[in-house]
């Protein structure tokens, strides 16, 4: 009797690593992808909550700056210019020391119960001291424009 050995298949080529390693690899693109978009969405949101605000503070601080008093007047709250009038407003500003100037270091939008307000951090310095000093600014959205409310 002879001895037949027994058929064994070949080694079979390594297919499955290099499936897994594809396969992680498109995991890991598809998550690189969607991970910057919703960076950029959150991004743009935030930057689009926030510049109104930072946009109404610059525009206020070179009024006041620039001494147009009745220009940054108007861009008081309701509450402010119901308190103050333009002329009391232009005499308190005008016997402040003056600005040479400023920087907005930081805005924070804020909605709560449907009142949407926010607070810019400025950063100044006097025109004549060379003094510098630090400013939170108070807003809050009013028919849908932001005004200053100190």
């Amino acid at each position: 009797m002879t001895y037949e050995p027994m058929m064994v298949p070949g080694p079979r080529s390594n297919r499955t690593l290099r499936t897994v390693l594809i396969v992680v690899g498109a995991l890991l693109a598809v998550c690189c992808v969607v991970g910057t978009c919703v960076g950029l969405w959150l991004y743009r949101s935030v930057k689009d909550s926030v510049e109104p605000a930072r946009v109404a503070t610059t525009a206020f601080l070179d009024d006041v700056q620039a001494g147009n008093y009745p220009g940054a007047y108007g861009q008081l709250c309701d509450r402010v210019r119901d308190t103050m009038t333009q002329e009391d407003f232009a005499r308190i500003q005008g016997a402040q020391l003056k600005v040479r100037s400023y920087e907005i270091t930081g805005v924070n939008v804020s909605n709560y119960n449907g009142r949407v307000t926010a607070t810019a951090h400025v950063e100044a310095v006097q025109e004549v001291t060379g003094a510098q000093f630090s400013q939170v600014m108070t807003l809050v959205k009013e028919d849908g424009e932001w005004r200053v409310c100190q």
